[in-house]
């Protein structure tokens, strides 16, 4: 294949607001879909407005199809996946595993799942990177890019918004205790799947701009995790956020100038309730947040950066056989 040519990438709907970010880009997508639906297989679904070039392959078609690199984004699709639904051949194509989350069993000690040099390993932010243990896999960052909304924060609901899926069954991890615990001083609302009485339930993706940018802040309560595509979102549409300070975040918020961020509780309470009393304050914060997003998670960027990396991949491989043959 030449480097030229529209690159064919074959991956599973893993994080469906990530798959549509990823799919702006210059290159198709083809995704595996079950009749059961399971984890990996959904298909486009009904959720995102995915374009013409997300497409959507049977599972047990998969191996009759011809891609140019292959996408993993779990260790099931990188261990199991891949040798029931991929022929041999597809197998020894260009491979990118995207780690979405840093280590979970221990926080620097845990060794990736990927060991092979042929394989590139995309991490979504440089904490991430930092924290596993690559075992001297190729590494690259490719920090998240979201779209640019053309409806402004208004800020009139005197309330601040959560946005996290299955947050009443995923614990201290997403800052359940925390949420729970800043909400008996300060008005929050919470949507997301599965979010139960806790919550407001789920908002589609296309709806969520307009339905957050009405709350005077965004507040994300998560200890330990990626650097959310939420917060991205936020930020882009100029909502200020407040947060912990912990994994990616004291990179992102400058404190009074983008957004807030502390580990005690109690300095965010308060921080809460002057955005709450002072709109403007909660307008200036936004602005700052706003420009920032601008800079760092611009969607062309992003997407430029996926599609270099992929014709990079793919043409490496191709030097790689042709050397070897």
């Amino acid at each position: 294949m030449l480097v030229s040519e529209r690159p064919r990438i074959f991956t599973w709907h893993i994080h469906g607001s990530y798959l549509y970010y990823l799919s702006q880009g210059n290159y198709d997508i083809y995704i595996p879909v079950k009749e059961e639906k399971t984890e990996g297989y959904y298909g486009r679904g009904e959720t995102f407005p995915f374009g013409d070039n997300v497409h959507e392959v049977p599972a047990d078609k998969v191996k009759d199809m011809n891609f140019d690199c292959i996408l993993f984004q779990t260790n099931q699709n990188y261990i199991k996946d891949k040798f029931e639904i991929l022929s041999s051949a597809q197998r020894e194509l260009p491979k990118i595993y995207l780690e979405h989350d840093p280590p979970r069993l221990h926080p620097t000690d845990t060794k990736h799942v990927v060991t092979d040099p042929s394989v590139l390993l995309v991490h979504v932010t440089h904490f991430n990177r930092l924290m596993w243990d690559n075992n001297n896999t190729p590494t690259k960052v490719i920090e998240h890019g979201v779209t640019v909304p053309d409806i402004p924060y208004t800020g009139e609901i005197e309330k601040g918004i959560v946005v996290i899926n299955n947050l009443p069954s995923r614990g201290r991890l997403l800052g359940l205790d925390i949420f729970q615990e800043v909400r008996k001083h300060i008005p929050l609302d919470l949507i997301g799947m599965n979010t139960g009485e806790m919550g407001l339930g789920e908002v589609l993706h296309p709806q969520l701009p307009e339905f957050i940018r009405k709350y005077r802040f965004f507040f994300n309560p998560i200890r330990y995790t990626s650097h959310g595509l939420a917060v991205c979102e936020a930020m882009m549409l100029g909502i200020p956020v407040i947060g912990m300070a912990t994994t990616e975040m004291p990179t992102v918020i400058t404190n009074n100038v983008n957004g807030f961020i502390h580990t005690d509780t109690q300095v965010l309470i308060s921080k809460m309730q002057e955005l709450l009393n002072n709109k403007q304050q909660a307008i200036d914060l936004g602005k700052g947040g706003r420009q920032t997003a601008l800079d760092r998670y611009h969607i062309t960027r992003f997407t430029s950066q996926w599609e270099q990396t992929f014709k990079q991949a793919i043409s490496t491989s191709n030097i790689s056989m042709e050397l070897s043959s």
